[in-house]
């Protein structure tokens, strides 16, 4: 296999002859020097052909690259203080591996601008851009963060299934399947089997997986498919524990981008900072005082809309400065069966959701783990007791206090990185339009 170099790399090998594998990037013929930018995962870096000092083949064979050629450059390493990074490579040779077509569909280097739809539509060619790439890189390295801090505080990783027998949140937002002739379901949320895992004896554990939600949304924050990492923990004292280890990977996750992803951040014009903890936390019913001062009336008992989030999040910010917030203890009526509710006041319930600039990231928080509890809630929601009895039954032996949630990764990136549009953060977003690439 061929080892493919990052400019930090060749600068250790300054006067050594090197190969190099990459595509064509760029590529200018002037009178009497011919430049090449040579890009790969690692970077970009610069080859310099002085008439004067290459072949005439090797002359010739630049002037007949075209943009997103696969090529291979073996040169020598000069110091340039002209290049970027400081190096440029002098060519001995350059061949070409796998030619592209022209005209390219899409201009990777993002001199010709695209509509996003054109950008996903050839996305492969998109990924190629520097700048689209380092998305997800500041992932990877964000998922590495929020894994390593589970992991450190002793979770282990779930795999639960995709494919469900039947609907937990109600049946209008979910995708149906055929299995062996038989009616299935695409998960919304791996929760339920998490809460199973705990009750076997798990005490931490999470799942990083994809979810679907078949909803008929066109906004810039919605897809049908997305990726979420859902810890749950068991032997907790009530919601809090939950978003004490929240926060804490959420930090955990910043700090490994800030660490690692200097040149990412860079190429992407950001600085961002790992955020203070605890995270602050507005609570329901206080939440309808500070909406009515704000101007904005919301009935007791009644969710908010995202406007009042937003409300909420300018308040959160003027009042601690933090981007981040808890809310807490939402109404028992607008949350499904599972929920625990506050024993002392059940207008309300232990459930949280974490807001990042105004925008939802999670939701989690307490499970209701009694058995009799959870049955009469499931009734009460006006579900069948009777098809959820695959869930519950275990309820009936011993099941610890517990809870967790469910993370939006695709969100957090976006909106960390201030995307315009979620879809940016996905390779291959699905939405209602959306089956291909």
């Amino acid at each position: 296999m061929h080892q493919l170099l990052s400019p930090e790399e060749l600068k250790a090998r300054v006067g050594k002859e090197v190969s190099l594998f990459g595509w064509v990037h760029d590529v200018r013929v002037l009178g009497g020097i011919s430049f090449v930018l040579l890009r790969n995962s690692k970077g970009i870096v610069q080859v310099a052909a002085p008439k004067k000092a290459v072949a005439a083949e090797v002359s010739e064979a630049i002037s007949r690259l075209k943009q997103e050629d696969v090529i291979e450059v073996v040169g020598t390493v000069k110091e340039s203080s002209a290049a970027r990074h400081g190096i440029e490579v002098v060519p001995s040779r350059v061949a070409v591996v796998s030619p592209s077509a022209v005209p390219l569909p899409l201009d990777p280097r993002g001199v010709t601008p695209a509509s996003l739809d054109t950008r996903l539509q050839w996305r492969s060619l998109e990924l190629r851009r520097p700048e689209s790439a380092a998305i997800f890189r500041v992932m990877d390295a964000a998922v590495e963060g929020f894994e390593g801090y589970l992991r450190r505080n002793g979770f282990i990783r779930s795999f639960t299934p995709s494919i469900l027998g039947g609907t937990s949140e109600g049946g209008s937002e979910v995708f149906k399947v055929d299995y062996y002739g038989r009616p299935a379901f695409l998960r919304q949320d791996p929760q339920l089997h998490r809460q199973l895992v705990v009750a076997a004896g798990f005490d931490r554990v999470y799942d990083l997986g994809t979810n679907w939600r078949a909803e008929l949304s066109h906004t810039p924050r919605h897809l049908s498919e997305h990726r979420t990492i859902a810890p749950e923990m068991a032997f907790i004292s009530d919601e809090r524990d939950v978003m004490r280890v929240e926060e804490g990977m959420v930090a955990a996750g910043l700090r490994e981008v800030v660490e690692s992803c200097a040149d990412e951040l860079a190429l992407l014009k950001l600085e961002l900072e790992v955020p203070a903890t605890p995270f602050p936390e507005v609570d329901f019913p206080e939440v309808y005082s500070i909406l009515s001062r704000a101007g904005r009336e919301v009935p007791r008992g009644e969710d908010i809309d995202e406007q009042s989030q937003r409300v909420l999040a300018d308040h959160v910010k003027k009042q601690t400065g933090s981007d981040f917030f808890f809310l807490n203890r939402f109404p028992a009526a607008a949350k499904p069966f599972y929920v625990m509710r506050v024993d002392d006041e059940p207008e309300f319930a232990r459930s949280t959701d974490l807001v990042f600039r105004g925008l939802e990231l999670s939701s989690g928080g307490q499970r209701e783990h009694r058995h009799d509890r959870i049955v009469a809630q499931i009734k009460e929601k006006g579900y069948s007791a009777e098809e959820l009895k695959w869930f519950t039954e275990p309820f009936r032996y011993g099941v610890p206090p517990h809870g967790g949630y469910s993370f939006g990764i695709e969100r957090f990136v976006a909106y960390t990185l201030g995307l315009s549009n979620v879809k940016e953060a996905a390779l291959f977003p699905r939405d209602p339009e959306t089956l291909q690439p």
